[in-house]
């Protein structure tokens, strides 16, 4: 992958994180002004980082989707051969994308409470560095064997909802290749929230066999609403999780960002 980029005429700076917390949005908030953009090699989670580093003064962001989900990647259609994501990070123009906010942390694909939530709290780090997307399983099944939904009050653009899970969705995509929300689009300042109205275990295996086959916003009981602002209340103590990470717990405000992000290979926004 070096070697593609110097290939390019690419002056490359590798810096690695270390397992210490807030080690990547650091590296990327101090890096030197000379560098023209800056690149994460990594998953969902270290793109996070990574973007929270630079969202004070932001330069052009890119990714090298080296991680369990990849999200984003799959959102902009970014390729997995090394050579051509060489020439994206070299030749291709920064276009805006849109994060979304989840207290004072961007996120760049889905922030979300609920039972996923609870989830990406109970996963072992470790479990998740040797079986990838596989170490969500044990985590899923220690959760439904005495899950005990909340009740979620989400007021979205001063509208009320009820729910028992709510998704907040950048992109279309969640959980890997399954579309939860077919309309949203990373290059729009807007959210879409996804309202779960029922966390039982038969409520979550319908869910979830939609989800499989693409259907869950076509689901009668499942909302998909358009906004920009959203907070979220529950009746207890709740976690809440962005880009796959644990970042907080409710109450919590969720908002469209309020500038966009130069992203290397975004593709141009609708209409122009």
């Amino acid at each position: 992958m070096l070697e593609a980029l110097r290939r390019l005429g690419c002056h490359v700076t590798v810096r690695e994180t270390s397992a210490v917390p807030g080690d990547a949005d650091r590296l990327a908030r101090e890096a030197e002004a000379e560098f023209e953009a800056i690149v994460a090699a990594g998953g969902d989670g270290t793109l996070n980082a990574v973007a929270n580093g630079i969202a004070a003064a932001p330069r052009p962001l890119g990714l090298l989707p080296f991680g369990t989900v990849n999200l984003l990647a799959r959102e902009l259609g970014l390729p997995h051969n090394p050579e051509a994501l060489a020439h994206i990070v070299a030749m291709a123009a920064a276009r805006p994308i849109w994060p979304g906010r989840v207290g004072d942390r961007l996120f760049l694909s889905v922030a979300s409470a609920g039972i996923d939530a609870d989830v990406v709290a109970a996963l072992d780090p470790r479990l998740k560095a040797r079986l990838g997307r596989l170490a969500f399983v044990p985590a899923l099944l220690r959760q439904l064997r005495n899950y005990q939904p909340r009740d979620l009050t989400v007021e979205i653009d001063d509208v009320v909802h009820r729910a028992a899970a709510v998704i907040a969705a950048k992109g279309r995509y969640y959980a890997g290749p399954f579309v939860s929300a077919p309309g949203a689009r990373v290059t729009e300042p807007s959210l879409h929230f996804v309202l779960l109205p029922r966390a039982d275990k038969a409520a979550l295996l319908r869910y979830a066999a939609a989800l499989l086959r693409g259907r869950l916003s076509a689901l009668p009981d499942v909302r998909v609403v358009r906004g920009r602002t959203a907070t979220l209340a529950a009746d207890r103590d709740a976690p809440v999780e962005a880009d796959g990470e644990i970042v907080g717990h409710l109450p919590v405000a969720i908002r469209i960002a309020d500038r966009p992000l130069p992203f290397l290979g975004a593709p141009a926004p609708i209409g122009t």
